[in-house]
């Protein structure tokens, strides 16, 4: 090992024991307890005799082996995200079962969490012949529960008994005017879907859309409104095939835009192996797509294949997305479903937790769970984080951009 490298890793060593001070140098950002921070001069170079090369993209970077969950931090700017007090903790866990996969969606008016069940995956106990479900969290009891402890707490959730017509429930946004906005992702020959859920019993269900001028799409994956408009953006990657669920695919991975007074379906955005989450900047000229083409189902992992949030300008005129960059890549797992903050922030579910990007695609710090998260949400509460077979909640100060569309 090099006399850098030595230096390096005993550098990050006193990070941990440093971790708590009070602020740092040159800032007022005060450190969480817990939180490490990671300073990128100090692992630039780590040396040939390094021991610690992440040869797995579903290995996070740990390098100061602190135990999880833990806030990590790349950038002071992050501590404007948490805050000087945020943790994170355990809410509610079902140890086997995958019962919080995606599609979150928060409803104010409720203070209810709503989300699905893994679609596909070993934990899900669903595939060709059996749908998933989805389940809701209130989070009046979170708070009520964490109150009375300062440790994890196991609040229960209530499932949903919804029509038929929801089958293997991937991606939601809302509310929107009023109702969930969930797509499907079909089960065997059932078509995936847009649909609309009462988030009130009995939980009313109301299709959109189920096809593309007579073709089934391949199995949708999420969904998010333009801001301003009442207009619908999803992804159609063919994960439902290759995790056993759905027919060999019929049409390319796309972005598609769907308006719902018109009835019209386009496309606005090709070239992807596997799109998956979507989101919009709050004034609806910037959109971002993450790809999470390094993993492919029964096809195994490909560590050549993107693991990348894409950007692109939406046009004013016709909506289609243009100008497509890379805006970041995911050094752990792959981004998949998408958030923003109101200042900006880019959150996507990778590897080993919540990754958090800047405007400008600097990664400035992780939610660290050593497990991969599909999906996040914003809630009164803080940040709402699904790891399948747990949920956790970390008490940040960072605001979630609206997503309700009246």
């Amino acid at each position: 090992m090099t006399k850098y490298a030595r230096g390096a890793i005993l550098a990050l060593a006193l990070a941990v024991v440093s971790h708590t001070a009070a602020s740092f140098s040159g800032s007022n950002l005060a450190v969480p307890p817990g939180a490490v921070y990671i300073d990128p001069l100090m692992y630039n170079v780590l040396g040939a005799n390094y021991t610690g090369w992440r040869n797995s993209s579903t290995v996070g970077f740990n390098p100061t082996q602190t135990a999880s969950p833990f806030i990590q931090v790349f950038d002071p700017s992050f501590l404007e995200v948490t805050g000087p007090s945020a943790t994170i903790r355990e809410i509610t866990s079902n140890p086997g079962f995958a019962f919080a996969h995606e599609a979150p969606i928060y409803v104010p008016d409720l203070n209810v969490v709503f989300f699905t069940s893994n679609d596909g995956g070993p934990l899900g106990y669903n595939g060709w012949y059996n749908n998933s479900v989805v389940s809701m969290i209130n989070m009046t009891e979170v708070d009520m529960a964490l109150a009375s402890t300062t440790g994890d707490v196991n609040v229960p959730i209530q499932t949903l008994n919804l029509s038929d017509t929801v089958q293997m429930g991937n991606g939601g946004t809302g509310p929107y005017k009023g109702n969930l906005l969930l797509v499907t992702s079909g089960r065997a020959l059932l078509p995936p879907s847009i649909v609309l859920v009462n988030p009130n019993s009995p939980y009313n269900t109301t299709v959109l859309l189920d096809n593309f001028l007579g073709r089934q799409f391949n199995s949708l994956n999420d969904i998010k409104i333009l801001p301003g408009t009442d207009i619908m953006f999803f992804t159609d990657p063919t994960y439902g095939w290759m995790n056993g669920f759905r027919p060999e695919p019929m049409l390319p991975s796309q972005v598609y835009r769907f308006d719902p007074s018109t009835g019209q379906v386009r496309v606005v955005a090709d070239q992807f192996v596997h799109p998956n989450g979507i989101a919009f900047t709050p004034d609806g000229t910037t959109a971002f797509v993450t790809d999470s083409g390094i993993s492919g189902g029964f096809l195994g992992t490909n560590q050549t294949l993107p693991a990348t949030i894409y950007q692109f300008d939406v046009d004013p005129s016709t909506q289609s997305f243009t100008n497509r960059r890379v805006f970041a890549y995911s050094d752990s797992g792959v981004p998949d479903g998408i958030q923003l903050d109101t200042m900006g922030n880019v959150y996507s579910g990778c590897g080993e937790g919540t990754h958090v990007w800047n405007a400008q695609g600097t990664l400035i710090g992780k939610f660290y769970l050593n497990s991969t998260t599909a999906e996040m949400i914003f809630t009164k509460s803080g940040l709402v984080i699904l790891d399948e077979e747990v949920i956790y909640l970390a008490n940040i100060q960072a605001q979630g951009v609206s997503l309700v569309t009246v």
